[in-house]
């Protein structure tokens, strides 16, 4: 596969609504404020552990291109980081994950029974923070139903992990439901709130969806590509919780018996060698697995841009969008 020239960095292509991301981080800071301390300290733990802050940005700039900006923008790109920061909560419990962007998980720090309350209490903040506004009713139900779709993929995953022969469309239900639901979510209700056409929010819908798609696949990918310090968590946690994603999926139709062999006993076992990862790793090259997902997740990318460009004209904030898309396909973190 021929590679793109390097990606742009995040600060750059978010440099339109800087401020208004500051705004966000604001937001869920002020609303996290409670007499039970415990809920402010793990709220601004968590805040404080960084992040890419793509959906609320991907909301920002689609609310832009449609020609709104100002504080319903902010407020609703607050309520998706409530949504995603929640989910993020929930999903390191689930999978026993003990770090989290280069930190302890929130559970390692306070424990399991705190830290599923926090995750319950940061999705009901999400759903009252948006009931504020008078023109919420429709914004809510596209965020009730992406927040369900998001849970049901989570539960989804869980009967499939362990099983290494998972197909492909079973694990492609599962990265529409857990990532690309939120993200179409995001970009059409950015679309809602500025003046577009039922036309132009379905190609948000459309572009997110797709860039939701590619942005889960490279996420699994780097499971198996990056540095371990640049990801901020372990290599191979996937395979650790018994997760087939793609590039396996892929490199158990190729590689024959010895792949198998090597998957089975890891998602088994729950553990890998040096001598494992060296192995899937070297196995992944050979037969073309990471080649052929990385080619999938660039297919996606294609897609979601020429929803993006077909609706709308050229505009900063289609550039911004488009660049977002750059970013999503080529990062290494």
């Amino acid at each position: 596969m021929q590679k793109a020239p390097p990606p742009a960095e995040l600060a750059r292509i978010f440099e339109p609504i800087r401020d208004d991301l500051a705004r966000v981080e604001q937001e869920f800071v002020k609303q996290v404020e409670s007499r039970v301390q415990v809920i402010p300290q793990m709220a601004r733990y968590i805040a404080g552990s960084g992040g890419k802050r793509v959906r609320p940005a991907m909301l920002l700039l689609a609310a832009r291109l449609g020609g709104c900006s100002g504080e319903a923008a902010v407020q609703y790109a607050s309520v998706v980081e409530f949504i995603h920061t929640a989910t993020l909560v929930h999903d390191d419990i689930v999978d026993e994950a003990d770090v989290r962007r280069g930190r302890d998980a929130v559970h390692s720090r306070w424990g399991n029974d705190i830290t599923v309350l926090l995750g319950d209490y940061l999705y009901i903040k999400s759903m009252a923070l948006a009931l504020l506004r008078d023109d919420s009713l429709e914004m809510v139900r596209v965020l009730c139903d992406v927040t369900l779709r998001m849970i049901e993929g989570e539960i989804f995953q869980l009967t499939k992990n362990g099983i290494v022969d998972i197909d492909e469309e079973e694990h492609f239900e599962i990265i529409r439901r857990k990532t690309a639901y939120l993200f179409a979510g995001c970009a059409k209700i950015g679309g809602m709130l500025g003046s577009t056409t039922p036309g132009q929010q379905q190609a948000l819908w459309d572009f997110g969806f797709k860039l939701g798609v590619a942005f889960q696949i490279v996420d699994d990918l780097l499971d198996y590509t990056a540095d371990a310090s640049a990801l901020g968590k372990p290599i191979g946690s996937d395979l650790r919780e018994g997760k087939v994603t793609l590039p396996i999926i892929y490199l158990l139709r190729q590689g024959g018996a010895p792949a198998r062999e090597v998957i089975e006993r890891v998602v088994r076992d729950r553990q890998v060698t040096e001598a494992d990862w060296h192995q899937i790793t070297s196995l992944l090259a050979q037969f073309g697995a990471t080649d052929a997902a990385s080619t999938v997740a660039t297919e996606y990318a294609n897609g979601a841009r020429a929803a993006l460009h077909e609706a709308f004209p050229p505009s900063a904030e289609r550039d911004a969008l488009t660049s977002l898309l750059d970013y999503v396909v080529f990062r290494d973190r």
